[in-house]
This record gives structure tokens, C-alpha cells and sequence, in this order.
């Protein structure tokens, strides 16, 4: 088995965050769940597909529904604009986006961050100087986007090192089979047993989301 000591950060994939391995490095150190599950991984990270407007996109359509159920919309959804911008996808017609699988919601929904990003509403070539605080407040302005969503994106698009998506229901099933034995799990305990990964709860999330399934979430 590859252990975390032989995983430097040349290692990992082509695109990985600067700050992964030494992430992985205080994780392993610092909690013993990471301790066991990070090497089963030793050299997968999180990587971002650098479309705002798609991992967005990709948020909403993942909204309430699985992960597979998820992806079969999104493929359908996706065919309809190969050129998936926003302008693309404000010239679809409602009812080849209904035939996708999107319900009526998830439709304006869609609709309304195309819009956002077509009327320069969002402030996206200054995210990257903004605190994660500042840039959930203007996301949750879209129709649609609430602090799960904008959550998604800060760990998905920005690759934000210290996200803890608390609303998120893997993060805490996993916490739930991993620290407490199957048993529920309340944000509040969720909370006490993340005090451990920081700086880099993302990090830590994103090794629990792998634990419960076998291919990695990419929005």
C-alpha cells in the first residue's frame, strides 16, 4: 500500500492543488479516520474542470437528486449545447431542457445563472481576491443557489482549501459511518469532529465523499 510519507506533491495528478499534500500531511497527523482512509487514495486529489459557469451549471442540476441521477440529467442536459456557455444555453427551448429530465425549477434556475453571467452581474475575474464568505453572499443572489451550491463551487471551481459543507448529506453520512458507527450525526457533532482538519476541511471532505463512492465527484 502507498503511504502518505512516499506522496509528494509532484506525485499527484496534473492539476492538483499547491496545497494538497501538505493538506494530507496535517490530516493524517491530526485525525485518525484520515489517518486510515487518505492512503487508500494516496494519489487522487480534487481537481477543478476551470468552467465557472459549467460547475455552477452542474450544481444545479446535482441538486436533490443522486449522483448517478445526476449525471444521466447532465449528459442529456449537456448534448443540447456542445458549446455549453451561457449564451448557449439561453438560446435552448424550455421543453428540450424539460425532455432532458430538468424539472420547471431547475430550468429557471439554469436560466437565471446564464444570465448572470451574461449581464456581468457576477464579479468573476475578482473571486479569486475574495474570501469564500464574500463570494457564497453573490452566488446565493442567482435564483437557485443556495450556501450548498455555493459551497460546491468554492471546493469544485476555486478549489478553496478550508470549505466545510455542512448541509452537504454524504459529508455527514460519511461522518456518520466513519467517526460514529452508523449512528446519527448532528451538524454540531459533524462540526466538533472537522475542528480537527483545519485549515483544510476541504481536503478532509473530499476523502470522506471518496469513502462512500468509488469514482470522484467532479462538478
Amino acid at each position: 500500500m502507498v503511504t502518505i510519507k512516499t506522496v509528494a506533491q509532484e506525485a499527484l495528478p496534473a492539476g492538483a492543488p499547491g496545497y494538497w499534500a501538505e493538506a494530507c500531511r496535517h490530516l493524517v497527523k491530526k485525525d485518525r479516520v484520515m489517518k486510515r482512509l487518505i492512503p487508500q487514495f494516496a494519489l487522487e486529489c480534487l481537481h477543478t474542470r476551470g468552467d465557472a459557469f459549467g460547475t455552477l451549471s452542474r450544481s444545479i442540476v446535482g441538486q436533490q437528486i443522486s449522483v448517478k441521477a445526476a449525471q444521466s440529467v447532465w449528459n442529456r442536459f449537456a448534448a443540447l449545447a456542445p458549446d455549453f456557455t451561457p449564451e448557449a444555453v439561453l438560446r435552448l427551448k424550455v421543453d428540450d431542457m424539460r425532455a432532458a429530465g430538468l424539472s420547471a425549477r431547475k430550468v429557471d434556475y439554469l436560466v437565471d445563472v446564464a444570465l448572470h453571467f451574461v449581464d456581468g452581474r457576477l464579479h468573476v475575474d475578482a473571486w479569486q481576491g475574495m474570501d469564500d464568505e464574500a463570494i457564497i453572499a453573490e452566488l446565493v443572489a442567482i435564483r437557485g443557489v443556495g450556501r450548498w451550491t455555493a459551497e460546491m463551487f468554492l471546493i469544485f471551481h476555486l478549489l478553496r482549501p478550508n470549505v466545510l459543507p455542512l448541509d452537504d448529506v454524504g459529508l455527514i453520512n460519511g461522518i456518520s459511518q466513519l467517526y460514529f458507527s452508523g449512528e446519527a450525526v448532528s451538524r454540531s457533532e459533524a462540526r466538533e469532529v472537522a475542528a480537527a482538519w483545519k485549515p483544510w476541511s476541504t481536503v478532509a471532505t473530499w476523502y470522506i465523499w471518496r469513502s462512500l463512492d468509488p469514482l470522484p465527484v467532479v462538478y
